[in-house]
């Protein structure tokens, strides 16, 4: 099993900036890639952002590309979404998933184990 727990959600108005951090516990060798997603009121959870654990490679949602950065420090086993330009449409929960089973990386199917999540609301 691997737990996560999210951190660094808050209020923030458009054009500010967060950091998310996401910590795993448990059995984190077997992660093979941990992800971002969002949840807005009404909505179905949507891919934001994933990195691989080994090599790094990164992949975003076309909305957030360019203004949403993930990192991963494997030594403390935390992965990070910094968030940069931040609009009122990014208002959600955000949730940190991690793959322990090579899924699709994009994909909510892809993912065995889910954080509790963080709320992040940003006023216009």
């Amino acid at each position: 099993q691997v737990q996560l727990v999210e951190s660094g959600g808050g209020l923030v108005q458009a054009g500010g900036s967060l950091r998310l951090s996401c910590a795993a516990s448990g059995r984190t060798f077997s992660i093979y890639a941990m992800g971002w997603f969002r949840q807005a009121p009404g909505k179905e959870r949507e891919f934001v952002s994933a990195i691989l654990r080994s090599g790094g490679s990164t992949y975003y949602a076309d909305s957030v590309k360019g203004r949403f950065t993930i990192s991963r420090d494997n030594a403390k086993n935390t992965v990070y979404l910094q968030m940069n330009s931040l609009k009122p449409e990014d208002t959600a929960v955000y949730y940190c998933a991690a793959d322990a089973s090579r899924g699709i990386t994009t994909s909510i199917k892809g993912y065995d184990y889910w954080g509790q999540g963080t709320q992040v609301t940003v006023s216009s």
